[in-house]
């Protein structure tokens, strides 16, 4: 039975050494048959891997078997000199590379001289030698690998085919053919290569906001240390021009910080003395003194980094297709070409090698490594260039759910509104003053963390210290209905209507008008004593967001747990399709189920703020959570994080996965038509092997730049 490890007794690894994505899904498929191993991924675009330690030498075996010379090397938070060693070790084998490609280049045009019209004279041998030095030069490893793979029964890789396909043409005395084969392969490799690695490379720039060090406050010094070694409840500083190191609070002094690396946002922000600042934001005009609230490997910088990094872990459905489509796609076109070369000179006569060299030729073109590259690279993109923008999704597959959205469902408060509330009247029965009746809800309202309690204690504007909450003596919350405490030997009731009805307490009758108001309504011992009416504003943003997807044709529907004319209100200012109002937590999720079993077409995504709507979050097709900076529950819970309270970016969401879908289609279209119209072309005896590199190597590296194009269309975006 295959084991299933947590992810969290994985440890993550640098694969070092040459392989391509061929060999990248190879090695995926064997670690996850494995036992003790169970599911796993290759990041191939980072070159990465997630292993249990207990395995890893047993994973080791298995990736050599596939690729000699790769390597697992764990990788450490503290790993400047290793990166630099990793550097040194490239260019030079770069340099290698290229000083091979030159002198064989430079051999192969002398061996074009002995062309034809020196066959059979003493001259022949000089284009043997000439030429055959040129391909051992260039092809040697290609030919080492393709034997050892031969022995372990692997041979439908692009080694295998090469070498069959070139040494079969040496056979036939195609000469020059078999030595461009192997030379512009090994360009198309090297070239293809450097794409990747420019394409990795700028994946890792956008993710390069993890500070380096943190200026830690020591008696009466400040130590320059690494953040991982700070601990909580210790004080920072941080200069002008500095990365924040670490989540805190500022206990002193205030500043601008710009926070476009974890939000997108260009405009920077004021912070000062009670402020939280976190990890990954730069400071720009004052010094500023932190308390840490958070170790670094739980900060928010961190967490971005490990969700960016890690999303490759979930494939999208395209990117699924093309690896299984690979492993059946290879195998056929090399029995069709064996046909090729076999069935027509023997059933309707021809030159039997004139038949071989158009099967070497549909050999050249069958390698798999144009869609297995292009795929995930352009998923990668997609997910790097949207966490630039202050979006961060989870995984490939969410990004591809993205594109199939056709119904949006936001909650109300703190997701279309500010979330900010006041207390903009306050209603007492008889026998209670205004000042009487708003310190009772202050006191019953004292622990709960909702908005609207807050609201209601910052209108008390006491400090609600042991003194004042001496009679609290129970507390408890009604789910979706508000407070219900015992406060000073009486029973006080704070919150919606229902609350005070299942009660039996009546109410007098009031018209509630408030516009955007909610009504809060308090009883003591079984009597109504008054109400508190709560202010909350739309967001500018939210009117933009929801026009813009009212345009691409989305039915946009709001749940909230506010009342009828509260959520009319809201949603006829800001056109939304329809509206549920008086809604319990469970309501919610009822209502989201309902609207997924009712769409005729696409996926449906829930739009919250990440606090208090996991269940709802969790159930959606896509759950996306609204202002999740430092939301350790919004980042948890959500497919999708916007990083801003900013609905608007919800819509360019759905736009860079429309295009990454886009650009990644037209890799897989490009990719096969060219294969299929040159192996056309060389049954029918049309295309040559000059031809054939091209459809290989030049078509994987026009989708490598293609899949390039999703990076760059999302920073211009």
């Amino acid at each position: 039975m295959t084991q299933q490890i947590s992810k969290e007794e994985r440890v993550k690894y640098r694969i070092e050494g040459e392989f391509c994505a061929n060999c990248s899904a190879k090695m995926e498929r064997m670690l996850s048959a494995t036992e003790g191993i169970g599911e796993t991924t290759i990041n191939y675009a980072a070159k990465t891997v997630f292993l249990p330690l207990s395995r890893v030498v047993q994973a080791q075996d298995i990736m050599e078997r596939i690729e000699a010379g790769v390597k697992l090397v764990p990788i450490q938070t503290k790993q400047k000199v290793a990166t630099s060693d990793i550097t040194v070790a490239v260019a030079k084998e770069n340099k290698q590379r290229i000083t091979r490609i030159i002198i064989a280049g430079a051999l192969f045009a002398v061996g074009l001289v002995f062309e034809p019209r020196w066959k059979n004279s003493s001259w022949e041998i000089l284009e043997y030698l000439f030429n055959l030095t040129a391909y051992f030069i260039v092809g040697y490893k290609v030919l080492a690998k393709a034997v050892r793979n031969l022995f372990r029964g692997q041979l439908f890789d692009e080694n295998f085919l090469m070498s069959l396909a070139t040494v079969g043409a040496i056979t036939i005395h195609a000469l020059p053919e078999a030595v461009a084969v192997m030379l512009f392969y090994s360009v198309g490799q090297y070239l293809e290569e450097r794409a990747v690695n420019r394409s990795r490379h700028s994946i890792q720039a956008l993710l390069n906001f993890r500070p380096e060090y943190a200026n830690l406050v020591h008696q009466l010094e400040v130590i320059k240390v690494d953040p991982e070694e700070v601990q909580v409840g210790q004080q920072i500083l941080v200069r002008p021009g500095e990365k924040v190191p670490l989540d805190g609070e500022i206990v002193n002094g205030s500043s601008f910080v710009d926070t476009s690396a974890l939000t997108g946002e260009s405009v920077p922000r004021k912070v000062q003395v009670g402020n939280t600042i976190l990890a990954g934001m730069i400071n720009t005009t004052g010094v500023l003194s932190v308390r840490v609230t958070k170790v670094f490997a739980e900060s928010s910088v961190q967490k971005i980094l490990d969700l960016v990094e890690s999303a490759s872990t979930h494939k999208a459905s395209t990117e699924k297709f093309i690896t299984t489509f690979a492993r059946y796609y290879t195998p056929a076109v090399v029995v069709a070409a064996l046909g090729i070369a076999l069935v027509p000179p023997l059933l309707i006569g021809g030159n039997f090698q004139d038949w071989l060299y158009r099967a070497l030729t549909i050999l050249v073109i069958s390698c798999p490594c144009a869609l297995v590259i292009s795929v995930p690279l352009g998923y990668f993109g997609g997910i790097g260039g949207a966490s630039r923008h202050g979006i961060l999704i989870k995984g490939a597959n969410y990004l591809e759910a993205l594109t199939d959205i056709r119904t949006v469902v936001f909650d109300k408060t703190g997701t279309l509104t500010e979330g900010v509330f006041q207390v903009v009247e306050i209603s007492p029965a008889k026998g209670y003053t205004e000042r009487e009746l708003l310190e009772i809800a202050a006191r019953a309202e004292a622990h709960s963390p909702h908005p609207i309690a807050k609201s209601i204690r910052e209108k008390y504007g006491k400090d609600l210290k042991d003194s004042i909450l001496i009679g609290l003596l129970s507390y408890e919350e009604v789910s979706g209905q508000g407070i219900r405490a015992f406060l000073s030997g009486k029973t006080v009731l704070v919150g919606k209507a229902e609350l005070l009805e299942q009660a039996g307490i009546s109410m007098p009758s009031l018209t509630v008008d408030k516009g955007l108001g909610t009504v809060v309504y308090i009883s003591i011992d079984g009597d109504y004593v008054g109400q508190l009416t709560i202010s909350d504003r739309v967001k500018a943003d939210s009117r933009a967001a929801i026009t813009r997807l009212n345009q691409m044709g989305m039915r946009t529907v709001m749940l909230t747990g506010d009342n009828q004319v509260v959520a009319k209100a809201v949603a006829e200012e800001l056109a939304l399709g329809e509206y549920h109002s008086d809604l319990m937590p469970e309501d919610k999720v009822s209502w989201l189920d309902t609207l997924s079993q009712a769409k005729r077409q696409g996926k449906v995504a829930f739009v919250g703020d990440g606090l208090n709507d996991a269940p709802v979050l969790t159930r959606a097709d896509v759950g996306i959570a609204m202002g999740g900076l430092g939301s350790d529950a919004a980042i948890e819970a959500a497919d999708v994080v916007i990083m801003e309270d900013q609905p608007s970016k919800l819509v360019d969401a759905i736009h860079i996965a429309r295009y990454t879908k886009k650009i990644i289609w037209q890799n897989i279209g490009v990719a096969l038509g060219v294969k299929l119209v040159f192996i056309l072309l060389a049954i029918f005896g049309r295309a040559n092997m000059w031809m054939a590199i091209f459809a290989d190597e030049g078509v994987a590296l026009l989708a490598i730049m293609n899949a390039m194009r999703v990076r760059w269309h999302i920073d211009e975006g």
